[in-house]
């Protein structure tokens, strides 16, 4: 992966203007097609939102080319590692993914059979080299004051956070949850909770940067949230659910309702890829038929 810096924190404030959470969700066939016709793009999270067990479901894959055959952009926004996420970066027809919840963007670059997966940060090398020992001494707290936590298997690709696995390859109760939490924050860390892993970060960027930051660095345009709609499936989507006006749950967000304190807009009958597949289609009818 090629580096390059960029901070999107600049940005982030100019535009940060929560929008109340609009209440319970409401069908995804109650969107109206005249907003679905007016949206530029699509952002979306990608575990149990894209894939399943960790690997993308046909009808999502489906729908992103879909998507892109028809001049819509799609950017992820992801938890996951950059060393994850760049195999996907290359081969997803999607503009970017920015992974480890917005501390490192991936694009492709170069075309025919050897592209490659630029990547940029939101801090220089030397910060996130200090900040790495940081993440590091924070992890082996965690394993040694929660018992039963694992890192998540995917932690050796992390470039700028740590994982805790809480649901991908072991299970870890709500009471634990909260702990790793707790001991992520003491140590200074900025900590959500995914479908699968408890992430950790150092700084301020988020979800909602990464947009900005996706946003303007790929489609070269300022970020406006009433063009945008935000796919989601868990907590960790909550900010995103509060500010931006159009926003999409796939089906399996009902495991994390008791827990949401704002939900998507709407729903989908479907669950993960093939909720994310019924959501592309409805867009791309309202597009037809404007």
């Amino acid at each position: 992966m090629s580096a390059q810096q960029f901070s999107p924190n600049a940005s982030a404030e100019a535009s940060r203007q929560p929008l109340a959470a609009a209440g319970r969700m409401r069908p995804l066939r109650e969107l109206p097609a005249a907003v679905l016709a007016s949206l530029h793009g699509v952002l979306t999270d990608i575990d149990d939102t894209l894939t399943r067990d960790g690997a993308i479901e046909p009808a999502a894959l489906d729908a992103l080319r879909a998507l892109e055959a028809a001049g819509v952009p799609v950017i992820a926004i992801t938890g996951r590692p950059a060393g994850w996420s760049e195999p996907f970066a290359l081969a997803w027809p999607v503009r970017a993914i920015v992974a480890e919840n917005g501390g490192v963007m991936l694009r492709r670059e170069g075309h025919g059979a050897a592209p490659r997966a630029r990547c940029s940060f939101t801090v220089d090398d030397r910060t996130r080299a200090e900040q790495f020992c940081r993440l590091q001494a924070c992890a082996a707290a965690v394993l040694a004051e929660v018992p039963g936590t694992t890192l998540a298997q995917d932690s050796p690709g992390r470039l700028t956070d740590i994982a805790v696995d809480h649901s991908e390859f072991c299970t870890l109760d709500a009471g634990r949850i909260a702990q790793v939490v707790a001991v992520m924050r003491r140590h200074g860390l900025t900590a959500t909770v995914s479908s699968i892993h408890v992430n950790g970060w150092i700084g301020d960027h988020n979800k909602w940067t990464a947009a900005l930051w996706a946003v303007e660095t790929v489609v070269g345009q300022a970020f406006d949230p009433a063009r945008w709609l935000y796919v989601g499936d868990s907590t960790n989507d909550q900010l995103m659910f509060e500010r931006l006006p159009f926003t999409v749950g796939v089906a399996n967000i009902a495991r994390f309702v008791p827990q949401l304190v704002c939900w998507p807009a709407w729903v989908t009958a479907a669950e993960r890829g093939a909720g994310f597949a019924e959501l592309a289609a409805a867009l791309l009818a309202a597009r037809a038929g404007r």
